[in-house]
């Protein structure tokens, strides 16, 4: 890991980076590029991935910096937070050079294409397959709960490529081109009204033998590195100020970097953040109930946690504790479901209304009922139980088959 400079430097740093380049008129893929060009987007990446070789905590500073600044920070989303960091750590140095760049300054958009309709709990059980043809693959199966792959020009997709190789050793991870025949997204509604989830189906698309991200048939390994940057990242640091959705689709490239910052755009429902503390701390002085002892016991609780997580955060960087990204997913509903319950306390009968004319422009409100997805997506609060149990504390894994029976025998779900 690179030299970590401290604090006041890095926030030095940003604060002269900001005050050189920022024009609420420029587009946002110029600024977003600027940002990469820096190597700002994302600290964390090694050097040959655009990135300064940081730590989680040194990432947190500097998007510290950018709020304070009032600023829109990085693109945000799954390319960000799973496919350049997977790619950092697996790809080639040539896969780092042609796919990276292109997610750091927020020109396509990525999905995960993980889970299946028989397989999400038991994700290793998955049937989609990928058949070799020439130079390229040939990818057939069903696809579900894909974030924002409507938005995206490209997926991270794992597949089986040897169905008679044990269930966790036949397959193969791609960086999949989303846009392209033999590939259907429909969206699935969630009761926020959006639609942030997906099914995907996929006849006989085709990805290059280029795009292969690992060995053959150990995407199951390189899976588990994406498993691991989404459980921590579900908790991470927030992006600036502002932000907007990456990729071409969304169709906001082009458009002033300015529109885009403000408290909406910086304010997300997947997480709890020192905006949102500092939203709802402000709105319970607005609303006359700061004085209230359980909303103050239950702000001063929720700042608490937050700081634990950062913490956690920082230590992670150090450890290689196989439980440190499920602790960090947990500890995320966590504060999610007491951000809830302290919101609601606050809004009152506001929290009922929901939608832009609705009271905080009806934010804190889908914040509370987006709030039980967190604790069932990137794998659900019993699973990451399940995994602190065997990996992180040693006890015995669940009875079933024996671990090298070729996929094709194993019971179907």
């Amino acid at each position: 890991m690179a030299p970590i400079p401290p604090e006041h430097e890095i926030t030095a740093e940003v604060n002269e980076f900001v005050d050189a380049n920022w024009n609420p008129e420029m587009p946002v893929h110029a600024w977003w590029k600027l940002l990469a060009d820096a190597r700002l987007s994302n600290a964390t990446l090694p050097e040959d991935s655009g990135g300064r070789g940081w730590s989680n905590r040194a990432a947190a500073i500097v998007n510290s910096a950018l709020v304070a600044k009032r600023v829109v920070g990085a693109p945000g989303g799954l390319g960000m937070m799973l496919a350049a960091p997977t790619i950092a750590t697996h790809g080639n140095l040539e896969q780092k050079q042609r796919l990276i760049p292109t997610i750091l300054d927020g020109t396509y958009a990525w999905c995960q294409l993980f889970s299946e309709p028989g397989a999400g709990s038991d994700l290793a059980g998955l049937q989609c397959r990928a058949e070799r043809d020439g130079d390229e693959w040939i990818i057939t199966g069903q696809k579900v709960w894909t974030s924002n792959g409507h938005e995206t020009e490209w997926g991270i997709l794992i597949a089986r490529t040897d169905p008679d190789a044990p269930k966790h050793k036949g397959i193969t991870f791609f960086a999949f081109p989303m846009i392209q025949d033999g590939v259907e997204v429909r969206p699935l509604v969630e009761m926020t009204g959006r639609a942030m989830f997906n099914e995907v189906f996929i006849e006989e698309a085709r990805v290059h033998n280029d795009n292969v991200i690992g060995d053959l048939n150990d995407g199951w390994r390189v899976a588990n590195t994406t498993l691991a940057f989404e459980r921590a990242g579900i908790s991470g640091p927030g992006l600036g100020y502002g932000t907007t959705s990456p990729g071409g689709i969304v169709g906001n490239l082009d458009k002033p970097i300015g529109q885009f910052v403000g408290k909406r755009a910086a304010l997300s429902v997947g997480g709890v953040g020192r905006r949102m503390l500092r939203v709802l701390h402000d709105e319970a002085v607005e609303r006359g109930v700061i004085g209230d002892p359980v909303i103050r016991q239950e702000l001063a609780q929720l700042h608490s946690l937050h700081r634990i997580a950062g913490y956690h955060m920082g230590w992670s960087k150090y450890t290689k504790h196989p439980a440190t990204g499920n602790i960090a997913k947990l500890l995320n509903t966590q504060m999610l479901h007491l951000a809830r319950s302290l919101t609601s306390k606050i809004l009152g009968p506001d929290a009922q209304i929901v939608g832009d004319d609705a009271a905080t422009d009806g934010m804190l409100q889908e914040a509370i009922l987006f709030s039980p997805g967190p604790s069932i997506y990137g794998g659900s609060d019993e699973i990451q139980r399940n995994v602190m149990g065997e990996r992180g504390l040693g006890l015995p894994r669940e009875p079933g088959p024996a671990r090298d029976t070729p996929f094709k025998e194993l019971p179907k779900n």
